[in-house]
């Protein structure tokens, strides 16, 4: 079923709807990158600059150059922490458009079925941001235990696994049944959705390739949440 699902979700990213949809998420993110680019320069020049305009001159001359190297050591720390932060930017900005795909999904490979309620905008906001937090937590919490020896790559499967796992298989589920339900679902098939979500994990691990994780992510429990609602058995 997992596989089936990937399966079909895999093939379904090379169209060209979900194209237009990366490209809009991807640009999107761009700007939003961006403009934190220049908001935390910014920020810097604002609170940084004056304290090392003020601090400097008590150096002695010979150290004069030290606010050139903070000035690059901080550019190049602002440049690493984006760098970081494109893969959950783009996360939780795709999550605005994951109705969108789940749309495409069932238009295309479900016609015969009731088509999902897509999430309200308020609700569809709100479940961007989530993704975003989840992303970001679960890469943190990956991270820290990536450090401690003899768990670390599996930590970041698990981690990832669980918490994406569980977010997209809810929200999957959400189209067609209450916010309850939805979690009431998503427990009874616990293996499976894990195991999905070790898939999608899986994906995350590639760069350039994971910043199309919520579609994939997204079209793979849509096709998951139609195999279990029609009461296939779980498997791998």
């Amino acid at each position: 079923m997992i596989i089936e699902a990937a399966r079909r979700a895999a093939r379904q990213l090379l169209s060209a709807p979900f194209r237009a949809v990366l490209l809009k998420s991807l640009g999107l993110s761009l700007l939003f990158l961006v403009a934190l680019w220049f908001g935390a320069r910014e920020i810097f020049d604002w609170v940084a600059l004056p304290w090392l305009n003020t601090a400097l001159p008590e150096l002695p001359s010979w150290a004069g150059w030290l606010g050139v190297v903070l000035a690059v050591v901080a550019g190049l720390g602002l440049a690493l922490a984006l760098a970081l932060l494109v893969a959950p930017v783009t996360a939780g900005i795709a999550a605005l458009f994951i109705d969108d795909v789940a749309d495409i999904v069932e238009r295309r490979n479900y016609p015969d079925d009731a088509p999902g309620t897509a999430l309200p905008a308020v609700r569809a906001a709100i479940t961007g941001i989530k993704f975003f937090g989840v992303v970001v937590a679960g890469n943190l919490v990956a991270f820290i235990l990536m450090l401690v020896p003899g768990i670390n790559i599996i930590a970041f499967f698990v981690v990832n696994a669980y918490l994406l796992g569980r977010e997209y298989f809810e929200f999957a589920a959400m189209r067609h049944h209450s916010p309850a339900e939805a979690r009431q679902m998503r427990a009874r098939h616990s293996t499976t959705v894990f195991l999905a979500g070790l898939v999608i994990a899986a994906f995350v691990a590639v760069p350039v390739l994971n910043l199309a994780t919520p579609l994939f992510a997204s079209a793979l429990m849509v096709h998951l949440h139609k195999m279990v609602t029609a009461g296939d058995t779980p498997a791998t």
